[in-house]
């Protein structure tokens, strides 16, 4: 196990702390670094579903992150002042997991995004009334539980039916505004059970396929 994810995953902040700043002294692509952030959140918070750690212990790991994110945000370049697009974002009503989403927020301002961050255990009205205020190109939901399944769903949904996103066409395809999910345990069945448009199981992927929508929407207009 390489050595930043043990030390996260064991929850040994100084030495965590200690090893990101070495690789990136190092000349290391902090994007490295960030996978490496990804891969101990996930046994973080597998030993939370196994009742290993309790949600002091997740407190403690998204601050470690926090940290860490703040040391790898100095080595990126500065965002572009152009806003890229909106996104109103956080995690679905009975999950309470913040890690993955705090670093899809960092990954996303990063690249130019306004992000909405409606933070944990998110009611399906408080998505809704958040995408009638801000109008934004992509609503990302975020869950590690499977009982966020439900939720998700619940709240694509709710934005259907109040008409703030379209429904499928016959081609699979939803034209407008888009639903990104993600989570580690996320698939392509689960995405078609939420009937979002795309998944992600990592931020730099995320902004990725956020990109790419933007692109195809601009190239249509």
């Amino acid at each position: 196990m390489d050595d930043l994810v043990h030390a996260l995953a064991e929850l040994e902040e100084e030495r965590a702390v200690q090893i990101a700043e070495e690789r990136l002294d190092a000349g290391e692509d902090p994007l490295d670094i960030l996978d490496d952030l990804k891969k101990g959140m996930r046994i973080v918070g597998d030993r939370y579903e196994a009742e290993d750690y309790f949600i002091p212990d997740l407190m403690y790991a998204g601050d470690i992150i926090e940290q860490i994110s703040g040391l790898i945000q100095e080595e990126l370049p500065e965002q572009e002042e152009d806003t890229v697009g909106t996104v109103v974002l956080g995690t679905v009503k009975d999950d309470i997991h913040d890690i993955g989403k705090d670093l899809v927020y960092f990954m996303f301002d990063l690249n130019g995004f306004d992000v909405i961050d409606l933070g944990i255990d998110v009611p399906v009205e408080t998505f809704v009334d958040a995408v009638e205020e801000h109008d934004p190109d992509i609503v990302a939901l975020s869950g590690f539980l499977t009982a966020a399944f439900d939720s998700m769903k619940e709240t694509v949904e709710a934005l259907e039916e109040t008409g703030l996103i379209e429904e499928f066409e016959e081609d699979g395809l939803r034209e407008g505004r888009k639903v990104m999910i993600g989570g580690g345990q996320i698939t392509d069945d689960v995405r078609e059970y939420v009937r979002a448009d795309g998944f992600e199981t990592d931020a730099p992927g995320g902004v990725k396929l956020a990109k790419e929508w933007l692109q195809a929407e601009a190239e249509v207009v």
